[in-house]
């Protein structure tokens, strides 16, 4: 039983003397308990009560256990009822610490004691009958908010035939009128009138929470919850967020079957049919006793969590950031069961780090930090696998599929509530992966409508809302884990990029990394997978884990930390940006070149972050130039390397020289891995002769720079008119002639030379044939195209 005053106005219907005791031992305990410096914490809590802003204070669960034990198990497991009286000693604390001026505003507030940090944790699937009415602490992600209203906490009413007062109606999740007048006199039990001015009302607001990724079985549904916070917990949180809660499980009864004696519900609320009712009979969490915590990395530095480690934990630690191999111990203890690939390895593990995201104080403008990467590439080269594994292993993610996601689940939706009647946020894969990772497979199937409603988030990190008369900016902070499919299900080397998948520039664009997967048919590469795939099913079927230089726990606790690293850029390493940038401009303009979208400053930015990547990878607090040149390798070999095709030197060539056709051997192929690819073009058994666009790009470049050097020795000569072409042949062929070790090969490079000259003139425009005469056709005097601008690399 309660001591309060009940709704006839009369005096105290019963004591509970429990109740009574454990109020006053709960503020013995907030006068007397202090910190290791002797500080009256909680005292001091109690005065901050005096600001009208402030009606709750946090009380550590633990420390209650130090003092009085007993007191912290009746707590936890009778809070429901014990609830009250804690509430009651802060007020009593509160008003005899009080001035004479405060003490009649004091004994109108409401206040609010909250206790966190208890010891045991429960999951959101084991909340049960057994746990009605006990202290739990729980993890959840908020997915939906509803709007922060007024509850009327205790009601003032007044008579309205004899005009008496009755004080104190305790709502009992309803609105609630007395059962009858407390003027024995007087038989009204049913004509009140609700006096607002002298009630006491809280702010109050409904969340609903559902189950986090790591709690969930899999192939199960997430379970939800609805939370009620009360005063100043209300919009402690948002949609996405994932928080901890301690508080204890209520059952709302429906009151218009089971109303409690002596209290008289309103009976308009109990006129709304069965579904109503059902609604109101489900079991809550009630938030008005909850230490709510966020996840953001942002709010921790390596100092802070350097403080809170072990010492084993320190030692793990130091010996980790100190390893020369570190992203390769990395990368073999994240994807196990992965063969090969691993530039996207090395690619996807930056991500899991992210650079720095930065905000302008002045003008309000945020650059992200977070690093965007797409994999596009043939069925069956473990496109799948790589999201998965981010999935599993990131405590933060959310995995999803293009074809089945909308816009409105890809980013929020606004949906109605059922008892309020009011529009309300619900946050869809991008909100639930705020601060982490969300996966999307099959991002090609993705609709076009649904592909730009992601353009803010994956820029800007906001989702903005004007829908139904709710209009918001809600934040998703996270990187984006997508793989896609070519077009015609197989990539087809000879097409560009843009030719090969569904994807619209601009979100081409904001991806930082791209990869293409290729399957070819290698002999050495498929025994390997082939023994890879059979070592994992050998180990599932025996149990077996395998050996990994690192455990999953000791590289999310080195992630943790490396990402409260800030690291701030060199001048060196600025310098080197602007170089490796202006390299990267000047591929996109240069003739010839097949790009499938412009260099633009977002390349840049990716450049930046990156290497801000690799930085916090070494636990780095600065951004060197030799991070700045393996990022600039990455992100060349991700993305350069594909919007390439080969290039088919045969089209147009006259080649009557016919030894030069011949197949060459894997061993005479051109140098630095630059593979030549002769299949058969037709039954006339002419040959084909396709080189890659890097062995292209390497010759054209050799050329054009000796022409153009040997124009400007020769700038002041008169008579000088250009080079010969069977010249510039020999030239080259004496610049690679270490390499040339057969006859054969010295026959096979002149003529791809020839070729490349050929391309240059007809298909390039970047060489000029200067003389008009026929007969020099075969050995014509060449210079550079005055309006071509060359690349240095």
């Amino acid at each position: 039983m309660d001591s309060h005053i009940d709704a006839q106005g009369e005096s105290v219907v019963a004591v509970d003397l429990h109740g009574i005791n454990v109020r006053n031992r709960f503020q013995s305990f907030l006068k007397e308990f202090t910190d290791e410096d002797g500080n009256l914490i909680y005292m001091k809590a109690i005065t901050a009560l005096f600001n009208t802003e402030r009606n709750t204070i946090y009380v550590n669960f633990e420390h209650i256990q130090t003092v009085d034990e007993n007191l912290a198990s009746c707590i936890a497991s009778q809070y429901y009822r014990m609830s009250p009286f804690l509430n009651q000693a802060v007020q009593i604390l509160a008003i005899e610490h009080s001035g004479d001026d405060a003490r009649h505003h004091l004994s109108k507030k409401e206040m609010f004691c909250s206790i966190y940090k208890l010891p045991t944790k429960c999951r959101i699937r084991e909340l049960n009958s057994d746990k009605v009415g006990v202290l739990v602490r729980i993890d959840g992600q908020i997915t939906r908010a509803h709007p922060v209203h007024p509850e009327l906490f205790k009601g003032v009413f007044t008579c309205e035939d004899c005009g008496a007062v009755i004080k104190n109606v305790e709502q009992q999740f309803k609105y609630t009128q007395p059962s009858r007048c407390s003027n024995a006199q007087c038989g009204n039990s049913s004509r009140f009138k609700s006096e607002v001015t002298e009630s006491q009302f809280v702010d109050f607001q409904r969340l609903r929470i559902q189950e986090t990724q790591e709690e969930l079985p899999r192939g199960s549904i997430p379970r939800t919850f609805e939370v009620i916070a009360r005063g100043e917990l209300v919009e402690t949180a948002q949609p996405g967020d994932k928080i901890e809660i301690t508080g204890t499980l209520i059952v709302i009864p429906d009151v218009s079957m089971m109303s409690i004696s002596g209290v008289r519900a309103d009976p308009s609320k109990s006129m709304r049919g069965n579904k109503k009712s059902a609604q109101e009979s489900a079991s809550n969490i009630t938030h008005s006793n909850p230490f709510i915590k966020s996840t953001t990395d942002g709010s921790y530095s390596p100092d802070k969590i350097w403080d809170t480690l072990t010492p084993s934990e320190r030692k793990k630690m130091k010996d980790m950031f100190e390893d020369p191999l570190i992203a390769t111990n990395l990368i073999n203890s994240l994807f196990v069961n992965i063969f090969g690939n691993d530039q996207v390895k090395l690619g996807v593990l930056l991500m899991l780090f992210g650079g720095v995201r930065k905000q302008s104080k002045d003008e309000g403008t945020s650059l992200r930090g977070d690093i965007n990467v797409l994999l596009v590439g043939d069925p069956s080269t473990a496109k799948s696998q790589f999201l998965k594994a981010i999935e599993d292993f990131s405590p933060r993610s959310v995995y999803t599929s293009g074809k089945a996601s909308s816009a409105a689940g890809l980013t929020a939706a606004v949906v109605r509530d059922g008892e309020s009647n009011s529009f309300v946020i619900e946050a869809g894969a991008l909100m639930l992966a705020d601060n982490g990772i969300c996966c999307i497979d099959e991002f090609d199937k993705m609709e076009y409508r649904d592909q730009v409603a992601i353009h803010e988030a994956m820029e800007q990190q906001t989702i903005s809302i004007t829908k139904a008369g709710v209009k918001a900016t809600l934040n998703a902070r996270c990187s984006i884990l997508a793989a896609a499919n070519p077009i015609h299900g197989r990539y087809n080397k000879s097409k560009s990029l843009r030719q090969n998948i569904n994807l619209s520039p601009p979100i081409l664009s904001r991806f930082d990394l791209l990869f293409v997967l290729i399957d070819e048919c290698n002999e050495v590469v498929d025994l390997a997978i082939a023994k890879k795939i059979l070592s994992n099913y050998r180990n599932a079927v025996s149990g077996s884990e395998p050996k990994t230089p690192y455990t999953l726990e000791e590289v999310r606790s080195y992630i943790h930390f490396a990402k409260c690293f800030n690291p701030l850029l060199t001048p060196e390493a600025s310098e080197a940006l602007v170089a490796e940038y202006k390299i990267l401009r000047n591929d996109d303009k240069t003739a010839g070149g097949f790009c499938s979208w412009r260099i633009t400053v977002r390349q840049l930015e990716s450049l930046i972050r990156i290497s801000e990547a690799l930085a916090r990878l070494h636990c780095s607090s600065k951004v060197t130039k030799s991070h700045v040149k393996k990022a600039a390798e990455l992100l060349r070999a991700s993305i350069i390397r594909v919007i390439q095709p080969d290039i088919n030197l045969s089209d147009g060539f006259d080649d009557d020289d016919d030894g030069n056709t011949e197949s060459l051997d894997e061993e005479n192929n051109l140098r630095h891995e630059h593979i030549l690819n002769m299949p058969l073009d037709s039954p006339s058994s002419k040959k084909q002769l396709r080189i890659t666009w890097e062995a292209y790009k390497r010759i054209s470049d050799l050329l054009i720079g000796h022409l153009s050097s040997e124009e400007k020795k020769n700038e002041n000569v008169v008579d000088y008119e250009g080079m010969k072409k069977n010249d510039l042949v020999n030239w080259y062929l004496e610049s690679i002639a270490d390499e040339l070790e057969t006859e054969q090969q010295y026959s096979y490079h002149k003529m791809v030379c020839e070729k490349v000259i050929y391309r240059l003139m007809t298909d390039d425009g970047v060489l000029l044939k200067v003389d008009d005469d026929e007969d020099d056709n075969r050995n014509p005097t060449l210079i550079v195209h005055p309006n071509i601008v060359l690349s240095h690399e």
